[in-house]
């Protein structure tokens, strides 16, 4: 499971770095890795990496409220100390 965590933290991380780089430079690193495609190109390969990226998203969100619940069901109740 903690694989999994970093290699979805690694995802989200190359897709927040590419959107970046999109507004400051327009210049979209996923389609450069996957074969130098002019701005705004896909291909198979930029659309696998850009559905991983947003698969590892959704992955952490459900990750983060998960973790978020249980530690307010462990939160000791106000005024129980």
């Amino acid at each position: 499971m903690k694989n999994l965590n970093v290699l979805a933290g690694i995802l989200v991380l190359v897709g927040g770095l590419n959107w970046g780089l999109v507004a400051i430079a327009e210049f979209d690193l996923v389609a450069w890795i996957c074969g130098g495609l002019d701005f705004g190109e896909t291909n198979a390969v930029s659309r696998v990496v850009y559905g991983l990226v947003g698969l590892a998203a959704v992955y952490l969100i459900g990750s983060l409220l998960i973790a978020s619940r249980r530690s307010g069901m462990r939160a000791a109740p106000a005024g129980a100390r």
